[in-house]
């Protein structure tokens, strides 16, 4: 059973991770500006 999942309204967790020309982008830097929609395409690059 996985026990991290997060709720609806709930904010996700801080992580960085590489946008597509490699520069180093973090969750929190966007929060309270503007809003984010993550997607994980597993195998599409």
């Amino acid at each position: 059973m996985i026990s991290n999942l997060i709720t609806p309204g709930e904010l996700a967790p801080d992580f960085e991770m590489k946008d597509l020309a490699g520069n180093i982008v973090r969750l929190s830097s966007y929060r309270r500006s503007k809003p984010v929609v993550l997607a994980f395409l597993r195998g599409f690059l």
